[in-house]
């Protein structure tokens, strides 16, 4: 596939060039969510390989969740750091385009794989009595590929249409990443199929997977509501909580973003909408999906104490 002629070769992201002032600022925050998004994530991938009590499939989930938010995150705020340092905010059509794909490829993944680990946990408080020979090795495995293959699919299908798409000016694009409809939106040609795929493609990956986390969560909570003991009742919504707070952020604002018909009131909110999914998101699930479990600060201590006889 390639771009069609176009006088356009490169485009600007303005990003956050409205407020000059908060540029150190924004690039120190920037800096600090992107370090801790990393070391997170990884850190979560290092403890669930070298301790065998966490090879259940809740963790199996979870690293793939890691992983795939370390090259999610990625394929974002370095690019944007640079801008900050360098304040060179050009990038090139098919750089932008590349950006994208590999962007959408990996939130649509997100989508299904929050929606697998959703069915994962309805299975564990649900039927726990058939988890194990429900969710076992081979049905894992197919989830995760039915994730990863549905994110590369949907996002392949809009990424062919945009490339479609000619751009005769003007080139800045009013955000801080190259997406979907700021790229449109600039072109010169009929971006009707593009909008149309995105949206119909958008609901596949982002709503279908919205409605099947948010029926197993109601299922999980009224189950828990039904525990005779309460101390297990406050610790199971405890969780729950926290992990449906990170889940609606999430798949929120990519619905108002995706799905719900542009608005100019809803377009000035987009950007502010896209910090949740892309940048906070990745930070903030490693500390609610496993750092704040028994099971992993128990793996973590062992780890420490291990290494440090080894020093000493």
């Amino acid at each position: 596939m390639e771009i069609n002629q176009s006088s356009v070769t490169t485009f600007i992201l303005l990003g956050f060039s409205k407020l000059p002032q908060l540029g150190i600022l924004l690039f120190t925050l920037f800096f600090i969510i992107y370090s801790l998004s990393i070391v997170g994530n990884l850190l979560i991938v290092l403890l669930v390989v070298a301790d065998h009590c966490l090879h259940t499939p809740m963790y199996f989930f979870l690293v793939n969740l890691s992983c795939l938010e370390t090259c999610y995150i990625s394929t974002i705020l370095p690019r944007m750091l640079a801008s900050f340092v360098t304040e060179d905010k050009s990038i090139s059509v098919y750089g932008c385009m590349t950006q994208y794909y590999f962007f959408g490829f990996l939130a649509s993944t997100e989508c299904y794989l929050l929606a697998m680990m959703s069915y994962d946990r309805y299975l564990a408080i649900c039927k726990p009595l058939h988890y194990a020979s429900f969710m076992n090795g081979k049905l894992c495995l197919q989830l995760a590929f039915t994730s990863w293959i549905s994110g590369l699919l949907t996002n392949t299908v809009v990424t062919a249409f945009l490339l479609q798409l000619n751009f005769c000016g003007p080139n800045e694009i009013d955000h801080f990443f190259c997406d979907v409809y700021p790229v449109a939106n600039l072109s010169c040609s009929n971006t009707h199929l593009v909008k149309l795929a995105t949206f119909i493609l958008g609901f596949m990956s982002i709503g279908i997977p919205f409605l099947l986390t948010m029926t197993s969560y109601i299922y999980i909570l009224y189950t828990v509501w039904q525990m005779k003991s309460k101390k297990a009742q406050q610790k199971a919504f405890s969780t729950c909580s926290s992990h449906l707070t990170v889940v609606l952020f999430f798949f929120v604002s990519l619905l108002l973003v995706y799905v719900v018909p542009e608005t100019e009131r809803l377009k000035e909110l987009h950007k502010i909408f896209s910090l949740f999914y892309t940048v906070l998101t990745p930070m903030v699930n490693p500390i609610i999906y496993s750092l704040r479990n028994r099971e992993v600060k128990e793996a973590f201590f062992k780890i420490v104490r291990k290494y440090s006889n080894i020093v000493l």
